[in-house]
C-alpha cells in the first residue's frame, strides 16, 4: 500500500516538474498590446434600417425561386422529416405538421402544444416569415423549442419554401 502511495505522489511531482522546467525553457515575453487592435465603433440602426434589411432579404429570397425547385426542396426536407410531417393528413410528429404551413397562422394548429413565444408570435407564416424563421428558427422568434441548426444556404431555404408552397391547399403566389 505505501508503494502505490508514494508511486502517485512521485508521478504528481514528476508532471509538475517537468510542466515547471518547460515553462522555464520555453519561456515567451507577453505583449503589452495584441498584435491585433480593434477600434470599437458604435453602430446605430434604426427601425427603417431593419425594415429595409428585411425587404431586401425578401426580395432575394423571391429571385431565388427561378433558379430552385420544389424536387430540391423536398431533397433538402429531409433534414426536417425527423420532426415533421407534410403530407395531407398526416398528424404531428415532435414538431407541427408543416401542410398548409405557409399563410397559416403561426402557432396555430389547436392539436400540438407549441412554446409560448411562438403560441403568442401574432404573425402568418409568409414567405418572408419563413425564410428568416429557416435561418435559424432561435434567433427569429426568441423561446421556440425548435432546436434545429438553421439552413444557411438562401437557396437552399428558397427550395424548401417552394416545396413547403407544393404542400399547401391555397399556394401562395410566389412570383
Amino acid at each position: 500500500m505505501n508503494k502505490i502511495i508514494v508511486s502517485i505522489i512521485l508521478a504528481i511531482l514528476l508532471i509538475l516538474g517537468i510542466n515547471k522546467i518547460t515553462d522555464v525553457i520555453y519561456y515567451v515575453d507577453k505583449p503589452e498590446k495584441s498584435a491585433y487592435q480593434i477600434d470599437e465603433a458604435t453602430t446605430l440602426t434604426s427601425s427603417s434600417t431593419l425594415e429595409k434589411s428585411k425587404e431586401t432579404k425578401t426580395i432575394d429570397i423571391m429571385a431565388l425561386f427561378a433558379s430552385v425547385s420544389a424536387d430540391e426542396g423536398e431533397k433538402i426536407f429531409k433534414k426536417c422529416v425527423a420532426c415533421h410531417n407534410i403530407a395531407k393528413g398526416e398528424g404531428n410528429k415532435i414538431g407541427p405538421a408543416l401542410y398548409n404551413v405557409l399563410g397559416r397562422q403561426v402557432g396555430s394548429l389547436t392539436d400540438y402544444k407549441y412554446s409560448k413565444s411562438m403560441a403568442t408570435y401574432g404573425k402568418k407564416w409568409t414567405v418572408e416569415e419563413m425564410n428568416g424563421f429557416l435561418i435559424k428558427p432561435k434567433d427569429w422568434i426568441k423561446g421556440t423549442k425548435m432546436s434545429f441548426a438553421g439552413l444557411k444556404n438562401p437557396k437552399e431555404r428558397a427550395a424548401v419554401i417552394l416545396f413547403m408552397n407544393k404542400n399547401n391547399d391555397n399556394s401562395l403566389p410566389l412570383n
